[in-house]
């Protein structure tokens, strides 16, 4: 099994629900597929979905929500199988 990371495409704050008061996009753990939405990323006030970009079980996220993130950066770890 290969271990694949999903990347954020821009720089932002990095969110793992689509709002407040909603779930988590993915939980660790979960199987999930390529064009399952794991994250977002809000740039001046746009929000951004960050595709798994492959099938298989989210591992972990490397990043906490909220968090300021950069373009290319790791955010979340998919172990593919």
């Amino acid at each position: 099994m290969s271990r694949i990371e999903v990347v954020s495409p821009i720089p932002g704050v990095f969110y793992r629900r689509p709002d407040p008061d909603s779930d988590v996009f993915a939980k660790e753990g979960q199987p999930i597929g390529a064009d399952d939405t794991v994250c977002l990323v809000e740039v001046m006030k746009s929000f951004h979905p960050v595709p798994a970009g492959a099938a298989g079980t989210l591992v972990e996220f490397l990043v906490e929500n909220e968090d300021v993130v950069d373009a290319g950066q790791a955010v979340a770890v998919i172990e593919a199988g």
